[in-house]
């Protein structure tokens, strides 16, 4: 069950979550989320998911790769959070989490009560959208907030016309 959303109670701002992974479509999803929220008074904040580490038989292994993933997400974040500032005036709030990416993403939706919408963007590879979008689309990960889902193909100025 997830909380009562208050983004627009007093002393809180509705806040746009975007994803960050590898797909090549990530920053489309960070520019519409960055300037609807720029454009509305909102927040944005952007999430990078480490997949959990599988090498239980081996602690000295795990911390290394799990370091070498933290610093992956962080520069990622960094990366993005810099176009952010550059294209949607505005400075996003950065999140790394550890686990899987449906999961953490649902966890982060029920601890903070701003965040109202989840903006994905739809890849176009041959395999299709992108998991995350497969997912919905497959009913196998229903979010508790609306979900807005952006052409990998829209320009700039598209995303600006209807952010």
């Amino acid at each position: 069950m997830v909380s009562k959303r208050q983004s627009y109670e007093e002393g809180h701002k509705r806040k746009f979550l975007a994803v960050i992974d590898a797909t090549p479509e990530c920053g489309r999803a960070v520019l519409y989320a960055g300037r609807r929220a720029f454009k509305t008074g909102g927040g944005l904040t952007l999430v990078y998911v480490c997949p959990p580490g599988d090498f239980q038989h081996w602690i000295g292994v795990e911390e290394i790769m799990k370091a070498e993933a933290r610093e992956e997400a962080e520069a990622q974040l960094h990366h993005f959070a810099q176009y952010a500032r550059e294209k949607a005036n505005i400075d996003p709030e950065l999140v790394v989490r550890e686990g899987t990416t449906v999961e953490e993403i649902h966890k982060l939706i029920e601890e903070d009560s701003d965040i109202a919408i989840l903006v994905l963007a739809a890849g176009e590879a041959k395999e299709g959208p992108g998991p995350l979008v497969s997912s919905i689309a497959g009913r196998g990960a229903a979010f508790p907030i609306p979900v807005t889902v952006v052409p990998c193909d829209m320009s700039d100025e598209d995303i600006e016309a209807v952010a």
